[in-house]
């Protein structure tokens, strides 16, 4: 795959990207927590980060300086998208400092009323920040590389209803969107070991992105003890 025109994409090229993502609820939610565990993901090879609001894209960059994925996750009644879903949530991200805005590419409806490429050329208009399209089949990748995104990532297959519930990676969509399409592609989703993310590179991913295996100590905890009680 040929070099990507944004500089911070070839920076991240064949690296580690670490998902430092808590919602509201959960035991590490907070800009302070979250800044902390992106040192820590620094500090054991980190390439870049993929962080969720505005003030913990602000706060992992300043404690890192690593690239930065930004994104919103934003629950609306009625709509199923939740990751990024308007063009005013895009700007948000993108003006906090994100390099990289990620945003629901899929087929569902978005809750601005706006289509997808009409939001595409909005932002457009007014950033230059690189786009990552976060879909759930080839198709969506296909329709999001002709739209204009800068980068497709597998974020969604399993997390939509009409692609395949597994409890590991979607290497086959990997492979599928890696042997289609000229722009990156990133493996994202269920990946919970490094031999799955060497993998993934090997079917041609340009990046991967692990989260929950590395920044989820109840998730970690809970493998363990799930292993531990089918003894």
């Amino acid at each position: 795959m040929p070099e990507s025109p944004h500089a911070v994409l070839n920076a991240i090229r064949g690296g580690l990207i670490v998902s430092c993502q808590a919602r509201p609820g959960m035991p590490l939610h907070g800009p302070d927590h979250m800044a902390a565990m992106a040192r820590a993901a620094k500090l054991g090879g980190a390439v870049a980060l993929r962080a969720c609001g505005v003030e913990d894209i602000r706060a992992e960059k300043e404690a890192t300086g690593l690239p930065v994925i930004g994104l919103e996750k934003i629950d609306t009644e009625g709509f199923e998208i939740y990751i990024t879903p308007s063009l005013e949530s895009m700007r948000r991200v993108a003006e906090a400092g994100a390099d990289i805005v990620a945003t629901d590419a899929t087929s569902r409806a978005r809750p601005d009323g706006r289509t997808l490429p009409d939001t595409l050329a909005a932002f457009r208009a007014e950033h230059a920040t690189p786009l990552m399209a976060d879909i759930s089949t080839l198709d969506e990748g296909l329709a999001a590389a002709d739209m204009g995104f800068d980068v497709v990532s597998t974020t969604m297959s399993g997390y939509t209803p009409y692609t395949p519930q597994q409890p590991g990676p979607d290497f086959d969509l990997l492979a599928a969107l890696a042997g289609r399409l000229s722009i990156p592609v990133i493996a994202e989703g269920r990946i919970w070991t490094p031999e799955e993310a060497a993998r993934a590179l090997d079917l041609g991913a340009w990046a991967v992105v692990v989260g929950s295996a590395i920044t989820r100590p109840e998730e970690i905890t809970r493998r363990f003890a799930r292993g531990l009680s089918t003894r």
